[in-house]
């Protein structure tokens, strides 16, 4: 429908815009900077922080519930926050030239060699929409430039469901003696939930210590170590992934961790809380430092533990790092925050709790499925399968998601 990979100065398809004529950044074509070695490419550059604005490329041809893919590359210099002061958006036009539906932020981003970073999105047209606009916009970056090059949209299919199937419990072993025992128990229930023949299976927080009356130092131990064996060997029994937290030691360190296990039954990684109470504090618990997040056969997940839930930027560091699913091992906590991370964040939440239910929770914050026994008086399982590719659009907001992302302030501390 649409490629372009040379620009020159007479250009006639792009226009420079900006929403008022004093905040335009200088606009201008740079035949010395392409990537695809084709001649050109358009260039922005904002010389005070109070520019933002860019190119714009009308486009006829549109049609309403189709999808389309859009791709382009950037290279910049001297620029503050690129996440959110470099944008391509998809504006979609009615016949009127009125805007039809929400524009489409563009916010896959990927390294394509050479400084160039490749940005995408698949999106379909809304309802009566028979035109774009395209634009590349850059601003609020001062002595700050970018080049676009390799411009297309195309018309694409609709992307497949891409369904996770989801389980999650809700234990809590009362009365044992030793970390074992606990194990023992959480293994049991693993084989229950197994019979659902989920993709992941979400374990709730400090497994070999509750309801043992032991301490975190008493229970920690190394991982590789007896716990992630054991559950690694379940993971590759079942054929499924296992998230399963519990106090971690590593030199003089101890730590609340939370890691993941894979189908095959191997280590994929750890997340260490990052926001300890000052319970776990007198007990000599450590902090963490990072948010990882983890490539899985079905999508990317990241992991918080309980009082993270609390706070605003764990949560919100995953889903920047392009988390879908984030799994949350809980003992007891706010179930207003809770929700409020899936829907601030647009992503999957699942808790697995004691003092709280066992949810899984959609981008919406609507309970999906809730584990039996949250009452405190026995135990059970959840399961729910859920679309990844599912999108959630507010009809006033757009993709909220992509928004998100791209109107994320990073400066702000």
């Amino acid at each position: 429908m649409f490629a372009q990979s040379s620009f020159s100065k007479a250009d006639p398809l792009w226009t420079a815009y900006a929403a008022r004529d004093e905040i335009l950044p200088a606009c201008d074509v740079d035949s010395g900077v392409s990537r695809s070695g084709e001649d050109g490419s358009l260039r922005i550059s904002c010389h005070d922080r109070l520019q933002y604005g860019g190119w714009t490329c009308g486009r006829d041809g549109i049609k309403g519930g189709s999808w389309y893919r859009f791709d382009a590359h950037y290279l910049a210099e001297g620029v503050v926050e690129p996440e959110r002061t470099i944008v391509a958006r998809l504006d979609w036009r009615t016949p009127g030239d009125d805007r039809a539906g929400q524009p489409e932020y563009v916010y896959h981003t990927e390294e394509a060699g050479d400084g160039w970073w490749h940005v995408w999105a698949l999106a379909p047209a809304p309802e009566g929409a028979t035109g774009v606009r395209l634009e590349l916009l850059f601003g609020w970056s001062a002595g700050g430039t970018v080049w676009w090059d390799d411009v297309m949209l195309a018309e694409a299919d609709a992307p497949s469901p891409r369904l996770v199937k989801i389980a999650t419990l809700y234990h809590r072993p009362v009365g044992n003696s030793s970390a074992q025992e606990n194990v023992d128990e959480f293994c049991e229930w693993i084989d229950r939930a197994a019979q659902a023949k989920p993709d992941i299976i979400c374990l709730p927080e400090a497994i070999t210590m509750v309801g043992t009356g032991l301490t975190s130092e008493q229970v920690a131990e190394p991982i590789p170590g007896p716990t992630s064996r054991r559950l690694g060997a379940l993971a590759k029994k079942h054929n499924c992934y296992i998230e399963v937290c519990y106090n971690e030691r590593e030199g003089q360190g101890i730590y609340n961790t939370a890691i993941l296990l894979d189908r095959s039954g191997e280590l994929v990684g750890r997340y260490r809380k990052l926001y300890v109470p000052r319970e776990e504090i007198e007990g000599g618990v450590a902090p963490g430092l990072d948010s990882p997040v983890f490539d899985t056969d079905f999508g990317r997940v990241g992991m918080m533990i309980c009082w993270d839930a609390q706070y605003v930027e764990p949560a919100q560091r995953l889903a920047l790092k392009g988390a879908e699913v984030i799994l949350l091992p809980i003992w007891g906590g706010n179930e207003a925050l809770i929700r409020a991370r899936a829907i601030e964040n647009q992503v999957f939440l699942v808790t697995s709790g004691y003092d709280v239910p066992s949810w899984i929770i959609d981008p919406e914050g609507k309970t999906l499925a809730e584990a039996p026994g949250a009452d405190g008086k026995g135990s059970g399982v959840a399961v729910a399968e859920v679309d990844l590719n599912h999108r959630y659009v507010d009809p006033w907001l757009g993709n909220v998601r992509a928004r998100f992302i791209k109107e994320h302030r990073e400066d702000l501390r």
